[in-house]
């Protein structure tokens, strides 16, 4: 019998539905918002609005593509967390709803971990044991990968994720949000050793981004009084220099953590990964050490349904289901 899963993710801003058979990708319809660029983030409440209105046209739309009806499919997957607790019950209630009128299991998946298993969507998959560098607008971790489902976080941020770092140096040089794929694009044009910004020092494989993003404000602010248009004039060096130290930040530890644990499979995953200067220093860097780098296709960097199909199909392979009772979990930790 063939595995037909039906996947869901509802985890923040963008409402996205899947087909997998039998870990085969057949579908994935991803519905932007747009409503939150004017507001400068994501606003929760719109964002919970705009999921209601997306996911059952997104849902009918996955389906269709992959060329299926709802009565062929044998499970639901869909993000239990983390993400914004409006959102997350969104996707929710729609799965469970669906799976008790279709009585089929219900997959409740860790968006992190789907992250992490969208390098299993196509060739080339990496080997076990490996360490993934998650990086998001919510997260930054460093997680050693032992199986499907079996992973364990050795390294991650203590207070700001490096996503929420870009977005906010973009935000304080008056770029508009997502400012994060801004700098990148403007870092192309520029020289990243033009300036440099303090760095909070941390033990071990963990990482704080909120010391760096003070040193970027305070630096930006002591320049206008001297010269109105300072940002304006260095926009390019700006953005090229805080995106190099940010990113070697980023990969300095993840050095680190490879040698620790004697691993030289790496990937990286979240939507940061889609920044063409991390994936650039990344192979550069296993070139160097002599690693297998591993990088998602663009289209699975971002939040995706995909990703959380693929997820529940191991869930679904192992017979790790959810029951019904089943609740968004807004901090749901990595097993």
């Amino acid at each position: 019998m063939k595995n037909v899963i039906l996947a869901i993710e509802s985890s923040c801003d963008e409402t996205s539905a899947a087909v997998c058979i039998d870990g085969v990708i057949k579908s994935n319809v991803i519905a932007s918002q747009e409503i939150h660029s004017k507001y400068g983030g994501v606003v929760p409440e719109l964002a919970s609005r705009a999921h209601q209105q997306k996911i059952a046209p997104v849902v009918m739309e996955a389906l269709s593509i992959a060329g299926i009806t709802k009565q062929e499919l044998n499970a639901i997957a869909f993000t239990q967390g983390p993400g914004l607790l409006g959102a997350l019950l969104v996707g929710t209630s729609f799965a469970k709803s669906m799976a008790m009128a279709l009585d089929i299991p219900l997959l409740g998946v860790n968006h992190m971990q789907g992250h992490i298993l969208a390098h299993f969507i196509e060739e080339p998959k990496p080997s076990f044991p490996f360490l993934c560098l998650t990086v998001s607008g919510g997260h930054t971790q460093i997680v050693r990968v032992d199986n499907y489902l079996s992973m364990k976080v050795i390294g991650q941020t203590q207070d700001d994720a490096v996503g929420e770092a870009f977005d906010k140096c973009a935000k304080i040089m008056g770029l508009p949000y997502p400012g994060g794929p801004m700098i990148d694009k403007l870092s192309k044009q520029g020289d990243s050793s033009k300036f440099v910004f303090s760095e909070t020092d941390m033990p071990d494989l963990e990482y704080s981004f909120s010391g760096i993003k003070t040193s970027f404000l305070y630096f930006i602010q002591n320049n206008l009084q001297k010269n109105s248009q300072f940002i304006e004039e260095n926009k390019v060096d700006l953005a090229a220099s805080i995106q190099a130290q940010l990113i070697k930040m980023l990969l300095e530890k993840l050095e680190k953590a490879a040698d620790q644990e004697g691993i030289n499979e790496i990937v990286i995953a979240g939507g940061v990964s889609a920044n063409s200067g991390l994936r650039t220093e990344l192979e550069v860097l296993g070139k160097r050490k002599g690693w297998e780098t591993y990088i998602p296709r663009f289209e699975y960097c971002t939040d995706n349904a995909a990703m959380i199909a693929i997820t529940g199909h191991y869930m679904l392979e192992l017979g790790e289901y959810s029951d019904l009772a089943v609740s968004p979990e807004p901090r749901m930790k990595m097993h």
